[in-house]
């Protein structure tokens, strides 16, 4: 390689760390952002163009066009993960060829974050991503997606607005289902039996939909009934993260932020839980109103 190659090489090096963020907001996926950074690279080693004064600009446009393509394609084909079964957990966890790092990642952005960006269209996750958290203007995310500055400002507001969402009850309401979803979460992670009755009424109805037979759902109904068979669940739970789930607080299953399972719950007058229904069924999962909770 050429001094000048290394000279160019080591500037991209600088910027890689902010690539790869920008791809992974982007994608969700370690994968897919890895190979989005590298193709930004090979589009500027191949460039015989004067290198641009704003390399960084330059760059994290190119992986934003390239992350455009990538979820265009996805969602084109329906490869997105909403239709991985609710029994391929373990297959989506273990995909990455680092599921550590993927995880940290995952996390670091916010499971309920990754699981509502999902939900959006191309442009306006391209949109909301750019601006709001990597704070480029309209004007270059305009130039991206192929609209006006105006129309791009549009597309962010409107993801915004779903990101947040708007919680059907009152802020008080709200603060104590979140109390009692996380206390929910706790007692599973931890097997702890009288915990999840605590949190439970004591004639609790557990729904479970069957993917591919709408209308068909299982059921179990009492707290200690339901706790007993609850604790084999108790690894699956670390993945589990609260979010508003049809303006109320739910529970969303979602290993590296790939969306297989959501519980939404139903709270009696004390504030416990007395209905919760497990959605997996891709096709229900796709109509729920999901957003993160502040």
């Amino acid at each position: 390689m050429s001094s000048g190659n290394d000279w160019l090489a080591q500037r991209f090096e600088d910027h890689r760390g902010h690539l790869r963020r920008v791809a992974y907001r982007m994608l969700g996926s370690l994968g897919e952002a890895e190979d989005a950074v590298q193709e930004a690279w090979l589009r500027l080693a191949r460039s015989d163009a004067k290198q641009p004064d704003n390399l960084a600009g330059w760059l994290t446009t190119v992986v934003s066009r390239v992350c455009l393509d990538v979820l265009r394609s996805r969602r084109a084909r329906r490869e997105e993960s909403l239709e991985e079964s609710a029994g391929g957990a373990a297959a989506a966890i273990g995909r990455s060829a680092n599921p550590e790092e993927e995880a940290q990642l995952a996390s670091s952005v916010g499971l309920a974050l990754l699981v509502v960006l999902e939900t959006l269209d191309p442009a306006e996750r391209l949109a909301f991503v750019l601006h709001d958290m990597f704070d480029l203007s309209f004007d270059e995310i305009g130039a991206i997606v192929g609209r006006t500055p105006a129309a791009a400002r549009q597309l962010a507001s409107r993801a915004r607005r779903r990101v947040r969402g708007a919680p059907a009850v009152e802020p008080q309401r709200l603060a104590q289902q979140r109390e009692v979803v996380d206390a929910f979460v706790a007692a599973l992670r931890a097997a702890d039996f009288e915990g999840l009755v605590a949190v439970l009424d004591p004639d609790v109805v557990f729904r479970t939909d069957v993917p591919g037979r709408p209308g068909a759902p299982t059921e179990v109904r009492g707290a200690r009934n339901w706790a007993k068979g609850a604790l084999a669940y108790a690894q699956a739970a670390r993945f589990m993260q609260p979010a508003l789930v049809n303006g109320a607080v739910g529970l969303v299953l979602a290993p590296r932020g790939r969306l297989l399972r959501v519980l939404a719950f139903d709270f009696d007058d004390d504030g416990r839980i007395r209905a919760a229904e497990v959605i997996s069924d891709a096709t229900r999962l796709a109509t729920l109103d999901l957003a993160v909770l502040a």
